[in-house]
């Protein structure tokens, strides 16, 4: 008879230590379910991820709790541990119900946030700031933890100077992305609105913290906060001085309250402004005109802004416009608030290119005072660029080129400051082909009449505006354009006094970048820029040679019969005596053209064998340290050895040797390879001695694995 199986029982303690695990998890999972209901969203979301861990432990756990029951002796099969393990997975299943039902419903509500969102960024574009904060609330109730609506409500809050509530949404906006730039600088921005400095700054450095890359917004913003700073810094100094009595300080207000006063006479506004311009001495009086409206003045007095704004002035009109101008130099030199306050008056921002195009020389010079102010440097640059309308600058500032004074002076170290800013050159494209150029080309037909060492500058400014590629495809496009540098050139080249030779240094450059351009004008007046190139390389100064060298190397290759032309008159030759004692940019310049005339004019190739017979010269510079001077020396030397002879000239150098060396991949670019590559397969090609000499280098292993590069042969 079969012995009965043994049923055993769970100790006591054991079966009370089950229970009360079951009864902590009844606690844990009610928690859990009043958490869901929290008006909190962090608190919420912290239950969320709570619970679906739980959920994935539930799940994964079932294999392992089937494990235990078959290796457990015996079976606890007490009813009141069913009912608790029964209640356990009624409550699992119920929070994952839950979640399925929330999941459900954020989709709705994300759905219905995002649809706010976008009607609160259409109120906020039509400023309508009180409608976009109503908006972006309601996508928060429907949704408490989408970052965008924080921030854009935030940005709402600044618009209507609620500033504490603006840092409340910037928090809680880091609080769904600690790693959110938006909150970061729109928090930056209202500390600064109310004069939290420190704090501000910490914003703003959080920003660099979270992406290097906004290195030039994180400037931008310190130097904000740096100038607010120092503005108030200025203005409680300023209220100092008045509260002590200081007759300077009282002397500015004293002068602001008497020009308030309306119906005078011209003349007496005249006087007044002379005598406050005369009463600004430092940054006190600075910002006491600030704070005590000065710049109102022509704003609210009618007289005032009717003498400056008429278009004929009287003698009366043109005095109370100087005066006027020489109290914004006074109150703007050096004082960067005050220059951006000078910009934002509609009337000065109106009349600063009407004042420099009015004819009057004293009104035109102090005009041009006041610009350079600008002009000077960066920030400055960014105010006038940022407030101005600046296309028709350029050519009105070229016109001071017919002035024989400084304001020929004043106006091109102006554009010269401009032209280093990416908007203005972008706005010159406008009046390019209809105003500039013509007036450009007038300028460079005159050169006898106007201030040479003006226009030599004037040259120099366009061509640094050749750095954008619209201009100076237009340029390059105008027929009249070449025709005047081409006079230039020549009358440049008869006068030959201090002046002109500058013009002529200027043009050249000019042409140089016009040159980079590839165009039917370029190729019809190639044989004409070359003649005169090659008639400079005589010249005395070395900078005009190089010049004229540089304009060769980029002209020839747009016509054949410009290297013909060339080739006749001696480039080799010259070229060759050049590159002897010549530096590293007229040898680069020197080089390539070698290259360009070699590559197809076989009376080049044997003109520089005559002129360098043992090409010592391409030998040395195939051991220069620039990598495209010896890439072309290579390709040069290529080219010659099929000249007879040229490659027997060769047998006691060094040659192998240094072409095997670029030929290994010694050179970083391909092409300095390839060149020297080929250069060698014609050398072994041309003269078979030189194979002797590979042999003992080893090189015919690299020769072999270059002859991919040696289609020439």
């Amino acid at each position: 008879m079969a012995e009965a199986e043994a049923e055993a029982v769970l100790p006591d303690e054991e079966q009370e230590e089950d229970f009360q695990r079951f009864l902590r998890r009844v606690d844990e999972i009610t928690n859990l379910v009043q958490g869901l209901k929290s008006p909190d969203p962090a608190v919420t979301e912290k239950i969320i991820a709570e619970t679906e861990k739980r959920l994935h432990y539930q799940e994964t756990s079932k294999e392992e709790e089937t494990k235990t029951t078959v290796n457990r002796t015996v079976i606890n099969t007490q009813a009141s541990d069913t009912a608790n393990a029964e209640a356990v997975k009624g409550f699992l299943a119920i929070l994952e119900k839950d979640a399925k039902e929330r999941a459900k419903r954020r989709k709705r509500n994300e759905h219905l946030a995002n649809a706010l969102k976008e009607k609160g960024n259409d109120a906020f574009r039509k400023g309508d700031y009180d409608i976009a904060i109503q908006r972006y609330t309601e996508g928060l109730e429907k949704l408490k933890d989408k970052q965008e609506l924080y921030t854009n409500r935030a940005q709402a809050y600044l618009k209507i100077h609620e500033y504490e509530k603006a840092i409340g949404d910037c928090e809680w906006a880091l609080k769904c992305n600690e790693k959110c730039i938006k909150a970061h600088f729109l928090m930056g921005k209202a500390h600064l609105a109310l004069k939290h400095y420190s704090e501000s700054k910490q914003c703003y450095e959080k920003i660099l913290q979270i992406d290097p890359q906004k290195e030039s917004l994180f400037k931008d913003c310190m130097k904000e906060v740096n100038l607010e700073e120092k503005r108030m810094k200025d203005e409680e100094r300023a209220m100092k001085e008045v509260q002590s009595g200081n007759l300077a300080a009282l002397s500015i207000k004293e002068l602001l309250q008497k020009l308030d006063r309306p119906d005078q006479n011209i003349l007496y506004y005249t006087g007044g402004i002379r005598l406050l311009a005369g009463a600004v001495k430092d940054c006190t009086e600075q910002t006491l005109f600030r704070t005590n409206n000065g710049f109102s003045i022509l704003k609210d007095n009618k007289i005032v802004r009717r003498g400056f704004c008429a278009e004929r002035k009287t003698a009366a009109e043109v005095d109370l416009s100087v005066s006027l101008l020489l109290l914004w130099q006074a109150v703007c030199a050096g004082n960067e608030e005050n220059l951006r306050l000078l910009l934002t008056q509609p009337d000065v921002n109106a009349q600063l290119p009407e004042l420099l195009s009015s004819g009057v020389s004293e009104i035109q010079q102090e005009t041009l005072a006041l610009i350079a102010l600008y002009s000077d440097n960066e920030n400055g640059r960014r105010l006038l660029v940022r407030h101005q309308d600046l296309t028709k600058w350029l050519q009105i500032l070229m016109t001071f080129v017919n002035s024989t004074d400084a304001r020929a002076t004043s106006a091109m170290n102006i554009l010269s400051g401009l032209t280093e800013e990416e908007r203005f050159r972008t706005q010159c494209r406008v009046m390019l082909s209809t105003g500039v150029l013509p007036l450009f080309t007038q300028l460079l037909t005159s050169a006898k009449l106007v201030n040479q060492a003006a226009l030599a500058s004037c040259i120099g400014i366009m061509g640094n505006l050749c750095a954008d590629v619209v201009i100076r495809m237009h340029m390059a496009e105008s027929k009249e354009c070449w025709q005047a540098c081409l006079k230039l050139v020549d009358e440049c080249f008869d006068v030959s006094t201090p002046k002109y030779q500058e013009c002529l240094f200027a043009v050249l450059g000019l042409m140089m970048n016009l040159l980079l351009e590839s165009n039917v004008i370029i190729r019809d007046f190639a044989v004409d820029i070359s003649g005169r190139c090659m008639t400079l390389l005589g010249d005395k100064d070395g900078r005009i040679v190089t010049r004229a060298i540089g304009a060769l190397s980029r002209v020839l290759p747009a016509s054949s019969s410009a290297v013909e032309e060339a080739v006749k008159g001696g480039v080799v030759k010259k070229m060759i005596k050049f590159l002897q004692a010549a530096g590293q940019i007229t040898s680069n310049y020197g080089i390539k053209t070698l290259c360009i005339c070699t590559r197809s004019n076989r009376q080049a190739r044997e003109d520089l064998v005559k002129s360098d017979k043992r090409f010592s010269v391409l030998l040395k510079l195939l051991d220069s340290e620039n990598e495209m001077i010896v890439g072309n020396a290579a390709f040069c030397l290529g080219q010659c050895l099929v000249v007879p002879g040229a490659a027997t000239s060769l047998l006691n150098s060094n040659v192998v040797m240094i072409l095997l060396k670029h030929a290994g991949g010694d050179a970083a670019r391909t092409s300095v390879q390839e060149n020297a590559a080929i250069a060698l397969g014609k050398l072994c090609v041309a003269e078979p001695r030189h194979i002797f000499q590979l042999r003992k280098l080893n090189g015919l292993a690299i020769l072999n694995s270059s002859m991919k590069y040696m289609h020439d042969i």
